[in-house]
């Protein structure tokens, strides 16, 4: 009996140390080049058993166009319309395999495509608002991840609460200096040809390294609670390529972080369930390996999180819709550097959405029968 209430003890410590992992994240720094975040998946139907494969498509989207200087909403932007608009999709297809019950292989194999609107980009944005604006766009390949994930608790016998810890690699095979169309930027007013916003590239030029967390606890039948973190490593620096000016320009490669906290509760309709969490992603202002130099735009976003949930045999459909209610453009390592040696605050900005669309399915196949129970319950 003292055995059996130590472990049970060890389990909840171990989940309790998990969501508190996540809460520091989420009052760290942290912005609009989102590029991958944290896992897709909660509760059990994160668990492949031996042999077992899930392969799945999550789709995302969002439409940028408020902008905030640090915390501030810089409402005239959009009065004026002067505000920079970026429209973009993601498409994710992943493959999960299980090596052991405890021991999970993934790949993600990324796509992206991006549309960005501005008018500063082509030679408009005068004060009133009245000028030029064009859209310059971005699609292809973007950064593949492999990782590797290990269930603390052997499913099999103590499934309840469990916590993974993941580590991988994200491969710089998106196009890092993709080129776009700048109308009035020639020398005599015409368009030139020319590397595209931070934002909108569909790589960051770096060989990265990922911490990934992804844990559950079943309160009861019908209530669990998940939690998910994310955080990217990149070393490499910075690197050189050119504005919409057709000047040099020196890029940073920064490390990104995601983490979310939630619940599913299981409706009377089977297989539905909803879920209600928050999350958090951005990109930090300093490096945890590496250096700084490079021009990037840190912040981050917190979101609160409403989804549903449907699980039918060996498929599962999902949608959540992330709602933004803080947003914030923090210095980056140029803004701190000049509010030190001019002794006047500089805090540059960034533009943010109001709301995020995520939706995606899977689909698991393997050697063994997978328990009602233990369906996918991926988001």
């Amino acid at each position: 009996m003292m055995e059996k209430t130590f472990s049970k003890c060890c389990k909840l410590l171990a989940f309790v140390l998990m969501i508190m992992m996540d809460q520091s994240y989420i009052n760290a720094q942290g912005c609009v080049a989102i590029r991958s975040g944290c896992g897709n998946h909660l509760a059990r139907g994160a668990i492949l058993s031996k042999g077992d494969f899930e392969s799945g498509t999550n789709f995302r989207y969002f439409h940028s166009y408020k902008h905030f200087r640090g915390k501030h909403e810089e409402t005239e932007r959009v009065e004026n319309a002067t505000e920079v608009i970026n429209d973009s999709f993601f498409l994710n297809f992943q493959l999960r395999y299980g090596v052991t019950d405890r021991l999970t292989a993934s790949v993600i194999l990324p796509f992206v495509y991006h549309e960005r609107s501005s008018m500063y980009e082509h030679g408009g944005n005068p004060p009133g608002g009245f000028g030029d604006r064009h859209s310059t766009f971005s699609h292809g390949l973007s950064d593949i991840r492999l990782s590797l994930g290990y269930w603390l608790f052997d499913p099999g016998t103590s499934s309840n609460p469990n916590l993974s810890i993941g580590l991988g690699l994200k491969l710089p095979t998106g196009d890092y200096r993709y080129q776009g169309k700048f109308y009035n930027q020639g020398p005599s007013g015409e368009a030139i040809t020319s590397g595209v916003d931070q934002s909108i590239q569909p790589g960051d030029g770096g060989l990265g390294m990922t911490i990934e967390m992804e844990g559950f606890y079943l309160l009861n039948d019908q209530i669990t609670l998940s939690t998910n973190l994310y955080y990217l490593i990149n070393p490499r620096e910075q690197y050189q390529t050119t504005n919409f000016r057709g000047a040099t320009s020196y890029l940073s490669v920064p490390d990104q972080y995601a983490a979310r906290i939630g619940g599913l509760y299981m409706l009377p309709v089977k297989g539905l369930r909803i879920y209600a969490g928050s999350r958090i992603e951005g990109i930090p202002s300093r490096d945890l390996i590496g250096g700084n130099e490079g021009f990037r735009r840190p912040g981050y976003i917190v979101s609160l999180e409403p989804g549903i949930n449907y699980s039918v045999r060996n498929f599962t459909f999902n949608l959540t819709v992330p709602v933004a209610i803080e947003r914030a453009r923090t210095q980056n390592f140029s803004d701190k550097q000049r509010t030190r040696e001019t002794g006047v605050f500089r805090n540059g900005d960034a533009a943010f959405a109001d709301y995020l669309i995520n939706a995606g399915f899977s689909w698991r196949f393997g050697r063994k029968k997978i328990p009602a129970i233990d369906a996918p319950l991926s988001i």
